[in-house]
């Protein structure tokens, strides 16, 4: 088992990610995120942590 912490998530850029599943083919990633994201579409399944 992987335990990701999003407190040592350290990107370099906003909306940078890592893995951290793949759920029967779905993936899911912690992003990194302190500024909107204008191209995202709400196009598939999503995984959302807080």
């Amino acid at each position: 088992m992987k335990i990701t912490k999003s407190k040592d998530l350290l990107p370099s850029k906003a909306w940078d990610a890592v893995d951290i599943a793949n759920i029967n083919g779905t993936t899911v990633r912690l992003h990194w995120a302190n500024q909107p994201y204008k191209w995202h579409v709400n196009n598939g399944k999503k995984c959302l942590l807080f």
